[in-house]
């Protein structure tokens, strides 16, 4: 007897939502908008990335998921700005994946998603090395805020609570292929 996991009325769920009314434009903008601004944010933490993205200065990449879309700009400053909706992309990153639960479940086992890629060799070959070597540093920009000691302990319980989340979803995502049927 094959278990069902206690979370699969989720998957149903985002699907209904996704169904339903879309965001006004003005949402989707300012929400496009504001991820811009945390993308600039984290590259510029990283001269490395600045250097490879200006070489790429003028170029678009489309990235898609579902009916969500976003157009990205790459500025001479080695930075991101949204390009205009008609703008041709040198570059399409499509997420495979339409399940929001499974996209989910495969960043918390440290997976990532199957991604469609048309376009731009050499522009496809940076944003891999973008995701392969930048990261957030949250405990730097905590540690500005309230300070490196109390940053620090809290980056550091923050990392206890995702391992062990990791640890609990990779256990269920385990339990749940022992269980199913060959």
């Amino acid at each position: 007897m094959a278990t069902q996991s206690p979370f699969s009325f989720l998957d149903g769920f985002f699907e209904r939502v996704l169904a339903g009314p879309q965001p006004p434009q003005w949402l989707v903008h300012e929400v496009q908008h504001r991820l811009v601004l945390f993308l600039n944010h984290v590259l510029m933490q990283e001269k490395e990335a600045m250097d490879r993205l200006a070489r790429q200065s003028g170029r678009v990449a489309r990235v898609q998921w579902r009916v969500f879309s976003m157009a990205l700009r790459i500025t001479p400053a080695g930075l991101f700005d949204l390009a205009p909706p008609d703008a041709q992309p040198d570059l399409r990153l499509e997420v495979s994946e339409t399940s929001p639960l499974a996209l989910a479940r495969g960043a918390l086992g440290g997976d990532r998603p199957t991604i469609r890629i048309e376009g731009d060799v050499q522009l496809a070959g940076d944003i891999q090395w973008l995701v392969d070597h930048v990261r957030w540093d949250v405990e730097e920009d905590l540690a500005r805020v309230i300070g490196d000691a109390p940053a620090h302990a809290v980056a550091s319980v923050a990392g206890r609570a995702a391992e062990a989340l990791r640890r609990f979803v990779g256990g269920r995502v385990a339990a749940a292929s022992d269980r199913s049927p060959p």
